[in-house]
């Protein structure tokens, strides 16, 4: 059944955190394809105390959180939904979905994660409550019995790989201060500078307030150099623009994250060769030496050769399936269980 067919006039009940604004274009790509959908936040608030407190101490804001969800159970009352989909699970209560599935019987439930499940314990607590339940972490599939489906790239990416643009920039790293990535992404930009190659490097955090405190309590902060962090996230046409304008992506995973980034996906989308620290990325169908360079972190060493030869494309099906649309139709429709790494479950 195709996508459009299968989402045509359904209506769909979705949370989500914010993240970047990805939310939106889920949002935007479901509407495209016939979907009438009601978007909540997963969060009561998205100021930082909120978001920390959360992650460090929920049930010290249960109660917030279980008022919120309350007046939301409250407005679907009135309502009748087709599916669900909770996309991360961070926040959302059992309670929640328990009392939703009462009052909306026949509505399908839907997860999907795009985070380790040793980074959020929560949505282990929640999977029972859902009929499909994915997760882009291959162990976490193996080891919760749930699909595995990694991320994808936004349609947007598809312009950058064919309008081509004036290479300005040799190497471009764009993340979230996190971990060890400006050690090990300064490490590689160094080696880049000494070999001759232009390089582009931009360290977001979401506050001044949460790196002081980050700098307090997690040691890796403390080799940030302060003054290279921006407290403005680029918007996405900026991103866009030095994607078009950039031969090599630098990619830095979460060392205690196995799962491809979205980087990964939108290098791919975009037909941008790659450097990453995610060993796991020669499991993927799409795996090219010639396209990706896999390093170690503790002992990071690079070859001139890989930014010279040419990108080359991987197969139809394999561009396809990365985008958001494939992405949707693996999530709502079918599942490509075992396309992306063979014998998974």
């Amino acid at each position: 059944m195709k996508l459009k067919e299968h989402l045509l006039n359904k209506k769909i009940i979705f949370f989500s955190v914010q993240t970047f604004d990805l939310e939106k274009e889920i949002i935007q790509k479901l509407t495209e394809y016939g979907a009438i959908v009601d978007y909540y936040d997963e969060r009561p608030s998205n100021n930082i105390f909120a978001k920390g407190i959360i992650r460090l101490k929920r049930s010290v804001y249960q109660h917030r959180i279980d008022k919120y969800y309350r007046e939301i159970l409250i407005d679907v009352t009135i309502k009748k939904y087709d599916i669900l989909f909770v996309n991360r699970g961070e926040v959302i209560p059992g309670f929640f979905l328990e009392e939703f599935k009462k009052v909306q019987p026949q509505c399908e439930m839907l997860f999907y994660t795009w985070d380790s499940f040793t980074n959020h314990k929560h949505p282990v607590t929640i999977l029972k409550y859902f009929d499909k339940k994915f997760t882009f972490d291959s162990d976490d599939a193996i080891k919760y019995g749930i699909n595995f489906r990694p991320l994808f790239y936004l349609d947007q990416y598809k312009d950058v790989k064919s309008k081509k643009a004036t290479i300005k920039y040799d190497l471009l790293f764009l993340g979230t201060a996190h971990s060890d990535r400006y050690e090990v992404s300064q490490k590689v930009i160094k080696w880049g500078e000494n070999n001759g190659f232009k390089c582009f490097y931009y360290y977001f955090i979401h506050s001044r307030l949460l790196y002081f405190y980050k700098k307090k309590f997690d040691e890796t902060f403390n080799k940030f150099d302060y003054k290279k962090l921006s407290f403005k996230s680029l918007t996405k046409f900026e991103i866009l623009e030095l994607y078009k304008e950039t031969n090599v992506i630098l990619d830095i995973n979460h060392p205690g994250q196995k799962g491809l980034t979205m980087r990964t996906f939108e290098a791919l989308g975009a037909g941008k060769k790659l450097i990453t620290t995610n060993e796991e990325i020669k499991k993927y169908p799409f795996y090219n030496p010639k396209n990706i360079y896999v390093i170690n972190r503790d002992n990071i060493v690079l070859d001139k050769t890989f930014f010279d030869t040419p990108y080359e494309d991987s197969s139809e099906e394999i561009y396809h399936k990365a985008s958001i649309e494939g992405w949707l139709n693996c999530v709502f429709v079918e599942k490509d269980l075992n396309f992306w790494i063979k014998d998974i479950a």
